[in-house]
């Protein structure tokens, strides 16, 4: 999990459903797309001609009149079309004439193309699947259709919202038979946050559906041999920390590629360490919370079911206090006014508190009464600092932060290993699931004591540390210069010698490396969701290490860079999906390469 990563992304509006407690829920909107395929559906900005239609503008190559305008003609006789047709279309609206000749437009354009359904009808489909972004995926007498909130096994009726010539979007309308894994999403505010996809499906039925999305990954863009369990094992899908329920016997049997079942949590909820909480005005007053699904609109929120509960209790009062010293909210529209984020770092193993302020400018009104305010009610806060950022940009960070109040940093545990967090510098979100995918990744290097390790894309050096406890020597790379000095100190912190960490291009550094005489046993990759550069993988296949094993927060990506691997001499042995963020579509691998050949000086030839 790299710092570059980008963990949420727009989401459609929920569904409605006409069953009692069956929740709807939402999926990723705005871009559902089958395995595979990126369609691009739904995002703004998208070249394809259909990316008009879903802006609200007229198709390319279709002219755009304005009424008074030299557009399209420009003459006043065109102007005056204008104006009767859009008196014609108000009368026909009012009538109920428009509504009904857009509906026969829509089916003579769905007539044309040759699909089953037009816009607006209804119908009734079963769900066969679900894709990465947590729609339902149905069929229409063939016809493809995405229908966010839905569930695989379900048969439901649906209103068609758009049509495509492959595809298309529909709204749940009702669930006719409902998955054995719909549960009622418990948090309040599922319906209308974006931050959540997969609330209203069963922790179990995530588990599989995110092993499910691996492999589905791996056979379609990778075209590598999955295999299929021989047995029916009872293996514990839960972290590593939990009881073993099953014995050496229930173990599976494979052919192929293990990819192994999810690694859950025993606890899902309340897991995040750290909340970025954007800010926003209603009436005049503060509010906090998360953007609505597809949209800036902000839903003011006083908890999170997924956020640890003291960050609930910081960001509220916070809130509370800017409310009480006039504090305006930053609008993003005429880029005045000065909070933008709360953002809040909790410490799970220390219990230290850090709190930022993103700030639209240097100065804080009554920030002493502010600070006051906050050490008064939130004693367990440690560190309040600002960070300013006056861009017009999504970024929630700008470049300048200064300590306000209290320390610079707070220290929390991953492991045995202990971390300094400053305002800005990345650290998982889930120290619980952390844990158990660092372990594997530790489990998957194959570590004696003996073995040179390069960790790309190192980051603060976290997984780097771990790895250093194993091996010989661990050389960290990292392409954020900040990120290589927390490296730095954190090896310091915890008296690690066996390591060193540099900043640049992992495709360029690795190779000056390897010009020194400095020869891995084993690489380990965690790139960003873009995946592994392809300078980095020729060069990994250039020296041929023992093991590889990748760290991956993207399941297309890996299949992509695995097929390099591959096809360079490399085997894909075993790979372990771990659910570093449960409710919503994401899901981390890591996975176990051998080289082929019989160059090993520790372990075996793999064939």
């Amino acid at each position: 999990m790299n710092n570059n990563r980008s963990g949420r992304g727009k989401n459609r509006r929920s569904s409605e459903v006409k069953t009692g407690s069956a929740n709807a829920g939402a999926g990723k909107a705005s871009g559902g797309r089958l395995q595979g395929k990126d369609h691009r559906a739904g995002k703004t900005g998208n070249k394809q001609t259909g990316a008009a239609t879903r802006t609200g503008m007229r198709p390319q190559g279709e002219a755009s009149f304005s009424a008074g305008s030299g557009q399209a003609g420009g003459s006043s006789r065109s102007s005056e079309k204008n104006r009767s047709r859009t008196s014609r279309r108000s009368r026909d609206k009012n009538s109920g004439l428009g509504s009904g000749r857009n509906q026969q437009a829509s089916r003579d354009i769905a007539a044309e193309l040759g699909l089953p359904v037009a816009k607006n009808d209804e119908t009734v489909i079963e769900i066969i699947g679900m894709n990465h972004d947590g729609e339902g995926v149905g069929r229409a007498e063939g016809y493809t259709l995405f229908v966010a909130g839905a569930l695989p096994g379900e048969k439901v009726r649906v209103k068609v919202l758009k049509t495509k010539k492959q595809y298309g979007y529909a709204k749940l309308l009702e669930i006719i038979t409902a998955s054995k894994d719909r549960v009622a999403a418990p948090c309040p505010i599922y319906d209308q946050c974006g931050g959540c996809q997969l609330q209203h499906m069963s922790y179990e039925g995530q588990l599989e559906w995110k092993r499910q999305i691996v492999v589905d990954n791996l056979t379609r863009i990778g075209k590598l041999n999955v295999a299929e369990m021989k047995t029916h094992p009872q293996v514990d899908n839960l972290s590593s920390d939990m009881e073993d329920t099953h014995s050496a016997g229930d173990k599976p049997v494979y052919e192929g590629i293990q990819v192994l079942k999810t690694l859950g949590m025993q606890e899902p909820w309340r897991y995040r360490n750290k909340a970025q909480v954007p800010m926003g005005e209603i009436d005049g007053g503060l509010i906090g919370g998360f953007y609505a699904k597809g949209s800036h609109r902000i839903v003011d929120m006083e908890r999170c079911m997924i956020q640890h509960e003291h960050n609930d209790e910081v960001v509220e009062r916070v809130k509370q206090i800017g409310r009480s010293v006039g504090i305006r909210a930053y609008n993003e529209e005429t880029g005045k006014g000065l909070l933008r984020h709360v953002v809040v770092k909790k410490a799970f193993r220390t219990g230290e508190i850090m709190l930022v302020l993103v700030t639209n400018g240097d100065s804080i009104p009554h920030v002493e009464a502010w600070i006051h305010g906050i050490r008064e009610q939130l004693p367990q806060v440690t560190s309040i600092c600002q960070n300013v950022n006056t861009k017009k940009t999504n970024v929630i960070f700008g470049d300048v932060t200064r300590v306000l109040w209290g320390s610079e940093v707070i220290y929390d545990y991953i492991g045995d290993i202990k971390f300094a967090i400053s305002a800005r510098s990345f650290y998982q979100v889930n120290p619980v699931q952390t844990e158990v995918l660092y372990g594997k990744t530790v489990e998957y290097a194959g570590l004696t004591g003996k073995e040179t390790v390069i960790d790309a894309y190192c980051g603060i050096g976290t997984i780097s540390l771990f790895l250093a406890q194993h091996a010989e020597h661990v050389y960290g790379v990292e392409i954020v210069k900040e990120a290589i000095e927390d490296a730095k100190k954190n090896a310091d912190l915890n008296e690690i010698t066996n390591a060193t960490f540099e900043a640049g291009p992992s495709e360029d550094v690795i190779p000056q490396w390897k010009e020194q005489g400095i020869t891995p046993d084993v690489i380990v990759v965690d790139p960003p969701r873009k995946g592994c550069d392809p300078r980095l993988l020729d060069t990994i296949l250039e020296m041929r290490p023992e093991r590889v094993v990748y760290v991956s927060c993207n399941p297309s990506t890996l299949a992509r860079d695995l097929r390099v691997l591959e096809d360079g001499g490399f085997k894909t042995v075993e790979v372990t999906p771990v659910d570093m963020f449960p409710h919503t579509v994401h899901v981390e691998c890591t996975v176990l390469l051998k080289w082929k050949g019989c160059n090993t000086k520790i372990n075996p030839c793999y064939s």
